[in-house]
């Protein structure tokens, strides 16, 4: 382990010096996660060190992800005056959501002739990644895969999902914050809260329900769309 103590202090340290950059800089495409891989992934290439082994060292950083499910209460119970007063528009909109990033990305990997265990590992794309891998682990799919899945659709969600809200001209906070919250997860909802506060509360509501509603579903909608496109 000598040789890999390094790795969690410098992940660590690159990530909040992007952070703290990307508050100066304000731009969509400048996310700290993405910049962070862009440095650490050459870092790691030059020196010649597999990933298995950096990952022991900052191995931490995964066991987190599990109390971080539990902490995704705390939005929700914050927002509890949002659901009771919305509560059916909101449930609604979180459903199919739910259904619509579980079926396309699933429907579209079978229908391209990918493997049972590839397209439970897409199906969990649009939830944060703790649950996201532990639905793909349940269907016998490769979590560690559907966490990069996460990922992507995360970044392409923070850098693009404003834009695409504005060009087709939605207003509304209540509704950009749940489109992005749905589709994007925590990354997202990280840029709604800097772009507006409202955004934000109801883009970590979104994260929370659709979370929810993913993991209540998946088991039943997997088997279905197997039948279907296989």
């Amino acid at each position: 382990m000598s040789d890999i103590w390094w790795s969690l202090p410098l992940t660590l340290l690159i990530f909040f010096a992007m952070r703290r950059l990307a508050l100066r800089i304000k731009r969509a495409f400048f996310n700290p996660l993405l910049i962070s891989m862009a440095i650490i992934i050459p870092l790691l290439l030059l020196i010649n060190m597999p990933y298995s082994r950096y990952f022991q060292g900052s191995a931490i950083l995964n066991h987190l992800l599990q109390p971080a499910v539990v902490a995704l209460a705390l939005p929700l119970y914050e927002q509890m005056h949002q659901i009771r007063a919305r509560w059916k528009s909101i449930i609604t909109v979180c459903f199919i959501g739910s259904m619509t990033a579980m079926i396309s990305g699933t429907a579209i990997a079978l229908w391209m002739g990918a493997s049972r265990e590839i397209a439970a590992t897409i199906l969990p794309k649009s939830v944060t990644t703790p649950i996201a891998m532990a639905i793909s682990g349940s269907l016998h799919g490769i979590p560690a895969i559907s966490a990069i899945c996460v990922l992507l659709a995360g970044i392409l969600g923070a850098i693009f999902g404003h834009q695409l809200l504005n060009m087709c001209n939605i207003q509304s906070k209540a509704a950009r914050g749940l489109a992005i919250g749905n589709a994007s997860h925590a990354l997202g909802t990280a840029r709604c809260a800097e772009v507006d506060f409202q955004e934000g509360a109801f883009s970590s509501l979104a994260l929370v329900i659709c979370g929810i509603i993913t993991s209540l579903l998946a088991p039943f909608v997997f088997p279905v769309l197997l039948r279907l496109f296989s």
